[in-house]
């Protein structure tokens, strides 16, 4: 089996960023073997889609995104990562820029993410994709401490 060029540059020390590149543009293609293959190849993988239960394992995430696609491609841009890395794990919180087709015409939402990648034997790949419930409003960062925990 040929090597996509995904697999060729997670295999020759690719990055966390090239694989995060490579979801969203699976995602915005509608395209569930590239989505896929960005994710490592463990039992534990997980995924929180907004307002959804915890799947786990390849097979549940699979049949979500398999489902979603249905509707049709996914359009999330992501934008404003922050990243907090080390040689063999990568967190980023990523706000998703997603199109979604109303009444009025095309509108924007929004998502704040969470993307955690390890450094495998096949290269960088995703273990966790959590995401938070949407917003018609862009989200502002705040450096404010919390009131209240939780």
């Amino acid at each position: 089996m040929p090597k996509t060029p995904l697999r060729a540059a997670a295999a020759i020390g690719g990055t966390a960023d090239d694989i995060e590149a490579a979801f969203y543009e699976a995602l915005q293609r509608g395209d569930i073997d590239a989505l896929m293959a960005c994710w490592a190849d463990e039992d534990e993988v997980f995924c929180v889609h907004p307002g959804g239960p915890r799947l786990v394992g390849a097979t549940a995430i699979r049949a979500a995104f398999e489902q979603m696609f249905g509707n049709g491609a996914i359009h999330a841009t992501p934008a404003r990562v922050r990243k907090i890395e080390s040689l063999a794990s990568a967190v980023h919180n990523v706000l998703e820029r997603i199109e979604v087709l109303t009444a009025e015409g095309p509108k924007h939402a929004f998502v704040l993410a969470t993307n955690v990648y390890h450094k495998t034997v096949e290269g960088w790949r995703l273990v966790a994709h959590h995401a938070s419930p949407g917003s018609a409003r862009e989200p502002t960062d705040s450096n404010d401490p919390p009131q209240t925990l939780h």
